[in-house]
């Protein structure tokens, strides 16, 4: 089958080059996160990867910024998870759209469990990468998980100082 045509909820053109899966984990919580497994479309499984979990955008879902970026890390040899945070997009949670920092911390952590468990990804080079919103829940996550090595954020604005200031 085309993955282009399998995976018509994207928001962008998978790249022929990449390989993506559907995957879903349990967080600590017992919540069910859907997300996307990304992988170069020359990926040896023998081989221990570097891998990066992907948060998406405040609001937004794996199929659009989350992706993209999962998709660019790829095509340079990652492993790269993007997630719909808990009680958003595909993943579990009642009631839904909720918006709980707390648990979208967790989010990258169960994202780190679950990358851990694949003999594929080389559980020494674990990354975050999170856009908007998530810049903040994966520097969250990157403090109490030592298991996470590096962090990087693309975020417009101070969320919290806008909120705290008007």
């Amino acid at each position: 089958m085309n993955q282009v045509t399998e995976y018509q909820d994207l928001t962008f053109t998978l790249n022929e080059n990449v390989t993506l899966e559907k995957v879903q984990y349990n967080n600590r919580y017992g919540i069910t996160l859907a997300a996307h497994l990304y992988r170069p479309k020359d990926f040896d499984p023998s081989v221990k990867h570097p891998a990066l979990i992907i948060g998406t955008p405040y609001g937004g879902v794996k199929e659009q910024g989350a992706g993209i970026y999962a998709q660019e890390m790829a095509q340079r040899g990652f492993v790269a998870l993007a997630f719909d945070e808990s009680y958003n997009g595909e993943s579990g949670g009642n009631p839904r759209k909720v918006s709980s920092p707390d648990l979208f911390s967790e989010d990258f952590s169960a994202g780190v469990d679950f990358l851990g468990t694949r003999p594929f990804v080389d559980r020494n080079k674990i990354g975050a990468i999170g856009i908007c919103g998530s810049g903040a829940f994966s520097l969250k996550a990157a403090q109490v998980d030592p298991r996470i090595k590096a962090v990087a954020t693309a975020s417009m604005y101070d969320m919290s100082r806008t909120i705290r200031n008007g």
